[in-house]
């Protein structure tokens, strides 16, 4: 047995019988979701009580933080983040007054989004604790297993784009 529990053969999905069955909680792809999830979860109490702002406008908010100023496509592309999450994230925050949209004057079609003076200011708020919590992640590891885990991450990124070009 493994500390994920059931046998190597059960952890790869071959059992006996004709049927092979996929266990989820040893699926590499769910396993890396579930974390995903859980650590968002997790990070969003930080910003959710304090400023009623979720997960998708929170990346959004992050993403202009750091970026100063995007089209939604730019946004898509930056976060991995389907197009119609970012323009209900985009159009929260406009109503909050966190966001402003500057249309481009050769191509009224396209806009620049930019954080205004109050989603600077909540960015600028929630920057502090955003690190301190990847810290307090970070300090769960020794600095071998950061850098293996930077390995990991670059070489699971390479696999699952050598996937998905294929």
């Amino acid at each position: 047995m493994s500390e994920h529990g059931g046998s190597k053969a059960e952890r790869n999905g071959k059992v006996s019988g004709e049927n092979t069955v996929l266990r989820l909680r040893h699926f590499l792809p769910y396993r890396l979701n579930h974390l995903a999830e859980t650590v968002s979860k997790s990070f969003s109490k930080i910003y959710a009580d304090s400023y009623g702002i979720g997960i998708p406008e929170w990346r959004v908010l992050a993403t202009l933080g750091e970026h100063e100023a995007m089209t939604a496509r730019d946004i898509c592309e930056a976060t991995s983040m389907h197009k119609t999450k970012v323009s209900r994230a985009v159009a929260a925050l406009e109503k909050r007054n966190f966001l402003q949209r500057v249309t481009n004057p050769e191509d009224q079609r396209e806009q620049t989004l930019r954080l205004s003076a109050d989603g600077i200011a909540v960015y600028e708020d929630i920057v502090p604790r955003a690190l301190a919590y990847s810290k307090e992640l970070e300090d769960a590891l020794t600095a071998d297993q950061k850098a293996l885990l930077d390995d990991l991450f670059a070489r699971l990124h390479r696999a699952a784009s050598t996937h998905e070009n294929s």
